[in-house]
């Protein structure tokens, strides 16, 4: 399988996951995760798919510090429903690595563990999404600003030829290494750069 090389570069996310050291999943319900985990995931890398890692990393990170995250302890929140624009592809990526679901996800054992109802949509908060942690209430904003990071002038040109067919091998190879160089802006040179992820805490 073959990838990126930035994909290797771009902060994993640790996580202790409860459920999976009950079941024996995981020893010691430690499971990390990487970027190319969501990108196997989503099916593919792009700077919504980058920006929603990158928002779950910010977040985790100034909820809980030095600590390590736990999974199945964190709401999710955003303004927009599900099926506006990518809140759902981001909610996705979120949903993989917090274990945070709507309705869909795991009911519990005997009253504990359950994954479901920890997301929200349509919801009255000013950021992209909102992170609270179920065991003491602490919650943090997080804005998302992918605009700050422009792309090469000619992606969007090789973009249509891609799309219409009309492009040579050549050039669908530019295209995606262009597009892919924007995600890296992203995601590597900008993972603390606060006009690309801001986390507000509340």
């Amino acid at each position: 399988m073959q990838y990126p090389e930035f994909y290797k570069e771009v902060k994993t996310i640790t996580m202790f996951d409860p459920l999976s050291e009950v079941l024996g999943s995981f020893e010691k319900g430690i499971i990390t995760f990487n970027y190319i985990d969501v990108v196997k995931s989503a099916g593919h890398s792009c700077p919504t798919v980058g920006g929603a890692y990158l928002m779950t990393y910010r977040a985790l990170d100034t909820l809980y510090g030095d600590k390590v995250p736990v999974r199945g302890n964190i709401k999710v929140e955003f303004k927009e429903s599900e099926t506006e624009g990518v809140a759902g592809v981001i909610g996705n990526v979120i949903s993989n690595i917090t274990g945070a679901t709507k309705i869909t996800g795991f009911k519990g054992l005997a009253g504990k563990f359950a994954r479901h109802s920890l997301m929200d949509f349509d919801t009255q908060i000013p950021s992209s999404a909102r992170f609270t942690r179920i065991d003491n209430g602490d919650s943090v904003d997080v804005f998302y600003n992918p605009s700050m990071i422009v792309g090469h002038p000619n992606t969007q040109s090789l973009m249509q030829k891609v799309m219409m067919g009309e492009a040579s091998s050549k050039e669908k190879l530019e295209f995606g290494k262009l597009w892919q160089e924007r995600v890296k802006s992203i995601l590597v040179d900008n993972c603390n750069n606060e006009k690309v992820v801001k986390v507000v805490k509340l």
